[in-house]
């Protein structure tokens, strides 16, 4: 095939006529074209007179070569080559009990799926609930209130991810993640993930996808069980022999996926107690900012906002103040509410999540700015977890301990005085909300570095700083504080143990979480022979 990039449409054309573009572009007649597929859309915002869908399109065509020697030159004409998925050579090590997996987000659904698929039989083990059971009881919560520590946003099928935007944009370069999201659709995701430049889900259709990654795992002859919490490990030697389920049940393992997720504090603490090597890492600390759908609209899209086949607009801003702070937005969720995610007794947590939609009439966002160890006055590996925990309490108390969320008008904010009522933003977050001033729940530096972004932002995207737009606190398991050491095989210092994915510190987001996974159920499957 060839692939011919830089095709591009005006978003007013409502049905863009992309043979008749990539007939131009290649100078052949329709007769001489026998199909194409689109590998990327995205979009040109850049000029105030058009916008334009630019198309990268993979075409099989008559006499190949010898179009390839008339656009010789032509960088925008080349020979197609998609990324192909090559599964690794399995080992001849003997394994003497079923692979096990700790936990079923993205790592360690993909990683199960691989070994699964491969032969290996694994055994998922997840400490909440299945994906049915899970929004029920999350939606309780909201509603009034409750929470259920072992079955909540962050624990249960899917991982945190299944409540969040579904989002799947990623950093990194990688011939598996190609694989991911073939897989994804495979299991109900959109076919146009495979091409769009910012390809999302939405968590409605993230539920039905990761309840059908288990299906499949099932069906390959591997296992899933709920309500299965690691309690302990059993080691000999400095290698794993058994898990402890639920405090009771033993079940033997020389192998587990330890892909438990970054808010997993239970288990970080056991393995820290059972000499795993660990240590704290870098992570961000923040608020959620929420503005009217439409004014973001109009920011990005000017005369072109509300054009039928935009969809809602979105933004991704970045600030490094002279001071030495960096602050973002992160997880930026158009149409969508701002959630209640906490996993713990006593502390307010928030996040981000949307349909795949995006019909809300909010846009919300994560507010964010980088923190260290430095920050966190210790080297123990659990300090960023006790930071973390800090500010989650002060937030609880200020809402009035009922996990309502302290909220503040972005006016209010950088002015430095209280709010007394909300404008015309009306907050999105259940179960409900208490002005207070934020200042109280966050530290000094990242108060006064939100409020240089904020103010920077406005100047990026027109009524950023709107004064009635809502900031809601507090944002601060955008990624795991704690990293998991591992060696070049993906092995911890306890034989046997693969940390794997966001949790671990190896990942941040549901791709390169899914990547992590796969790469070390590779290095599994290079290890040891499959079981069937």
């Amino acid at each position: 095939m060839l692939r011919v990039t830089g095709i591009k449409i005006p978003v007013t054309d409502k049905v863009p006529d992309l043979q008749a573009a990539l007939l131009q572009k290649l100078g052949i007649l329709a007769r001489d074209l026998q199909g194409f597929t689109i590998y990327r859309q995205s979009l040109d915002a850049r000029s105030r007179q058009m916008l334009y869908w630019v198309y990268t399109l993979d075409a099989r065509v008559k006499n190949e070569g010898r179009l390839l020697k008339k656009h010789a030159g032509d960088k925008t004409v080349s020979r197609a080559a998609l990324p192909v998925y090559r599964p690794v050579k399995p080992g001849r090590e003997k394994l003497p009990h079923r692979p096990v997996i700790i936990g079923t987000g993205p790592a360690g659904l993909f990683a199960g799926l691989l070994l699964a698929r491969t032969g290996y039989r694994p055994v998922l083990l997840e400490r909440g609930a299945d994906v049915d059971t899970r929004t029920r009881v999350v939606a309780r919560f909201w509603q009034e209130g409750l929470l259920d520590p072992g079955c909540n946003v962050q624990f249960g099928e899917g991982g945190a991810g299944t409540f969040s935007d579904g989002k799947l944009t990623t950093l990194i370069n990688d011939h598996r993640c190609r694989y991911v999201l073939e897989e994804l659709v495979r299991c109900g995701a959109p076919e146009e993930i495979l091409y769009y430049y910012r390809p999302h889900i939405g968590t409605d259709i993230l539920r039905l996808v990761v309840k059908n990654m288990r299906h499949e795992i099932i069906r390959l002859g591997g296992e899933v069980h709920f309500n299965a919490q690691v309690s302990d490990i059993a080691t000999g030697d400095n290698r794993l022999q058994g898990l402890v389920i639920n405090g009771t049940e033993m079940l033997p393992a020389t192998v587990a996926v330890l892909a438990c997720g970054h808010s997993a504090r239970d288990t970080f603490n056991l393995l820290v107690e059972r000499g795993v090597q660990a240590g704290p890492k870098p992570f961000s600390i923040g608020v959620r900012i929420e503005h009217p759908q439409e004014l973001i609209n109009h920011a990005q899209y000017k005369k072109f906002a509300g054009l039928e086949g935009l969809g809602p607009a979105d933004y991704k801003l970045a600030y490094h103040s002279p001071h030495g702070r960096s602050a973002y937005t992160f997880c930026m969720c158009p149409g969508g509410t701002v959630v209640a995610a906490a996993s713990e007794p006593g502390g307010v947590v928030t996040n981000g999540m949307s349909t795949y939609a995006r019909d809300g009439e909010n846009a919300n966002s994560a507010l964010l700015v980088g923190v260290t160890p430095e920050d966190f006055g210790d080297d123990h590996p659990l300090a960023g977890v006790e930071f973390q925990r800090r500010w989650e309490r002060l937030a609880f108390q200020l809402g009035g301990e009922n996990y309502h969320a302290p909220v503040q008008l972005v006016g209010d904010f950088l002015a430095g005085r209280p709010s007394g009522q909300l404008g015309k933003v009306r907050p999105t977050y259940r179960p409900g909300v208490t002005l207070q001033e934020l200042k109280k729940c966050l530290p000094a530096y990242v108060v006064a570095t939100l409020r240089e972004a904020i103010t920077v932002f406005d100047r990026k995207v027109y009524g950023f700083a709107l004064a009635d737009a809502v900031l809601t606190g507090v944002e601060t398991r955008s990624s795991s504080p704690v990293r998991i050491w591992r060696d070049d095989n993906y092995e911890a210092s306890t034989g046997g143990l693969y940390p794997a994915g966001e949790g671990a510190g190896y990942a941040g987001g549901i791709v390169s979480a899914a990547v992590d996974g796969l790469k070390v159920a590779e290095a599994i499957i290079s290890r040891y022979r499959p079981l069937d």
